[in-house]
């Protein structure tokens, strides 16, 4: 600990060697570590969580937030490979509102431009919607890579093809109509 009081040092979020897939530890005859868990009580099932409100709120500009869409697609996605109960559904709910936002900075920019002006100078800047659309980006990529993960580790046979991560391009193009 600093004179100041803030722990400073050590080891890096995420830093060291990543877990194997299960899929891997099968294909290599290596035992697999599997956690006995208690037995689960009975549990009345549904399909799929509701979608919360502000996934369905009207937008400002009049688009229609691609959010509800993209949270169905994802759960359907998970539910496929059985690895829907291992995924928070709080997490899915923010990777979905992440898509619809980065849809509406890219729709923004389609619109507007890539220049914007100053607000004091009048001078030509950097159209704000781009710097959000990039963030936005990075954001869907890190909730991704944080759902696919969890599949990739809990799947016994390795996963390869289409997932909702790669239907993000074709979804932009489509928001226009």
């Amino acid at each position: 600990m600093a004179k100041d009081g803030t722990n400073r040092g050590g080891a890096r979020v995420g830093a060291g060697r990543k877990p194997k897939a299960l899929s891997k530890k099968i294909h290599e005859g290596r035992e697999a570590r599997v956690v006995q868990l208690p037995e689960a009580p009975e549990l009345e099932g549904a399909d799929m969580p509701e979608v919360k409100y502000y996934m369905t709120v009207s937008q400002k500009s009049g688009i229609e937030l691609d959010a509800a869409e993209v949270f169905q697609e994802t759960w359907d996605w998970l539910k496929t490979r059985r690895c829907e109960n291992l995924v928070s559904s709080q997490i899915i709910h923010q990777y979905a509102m992440a898509v619809a936002r980065w849809i509406q900075c890219e729709m923004a920019v389609s619109e507007y431009g890539f220049l914007a002006k100053h607000p004091t100078t009048g001078a030509a800047i950097a159209s704000p919607y781009v710097a959000m659309s990039r963030e936005y980006m990075k954001q869907v990529n890190q909730i991704w890579y944080q759902i696919f993960q969890i599949v990739k580790e809990n799947n016994a046979t390795s996963y390869q093809g289409a997932n909702p991560q790669d239907d993000l391009m074709e979804r932009l193009l489509t928001a226009r109509r």
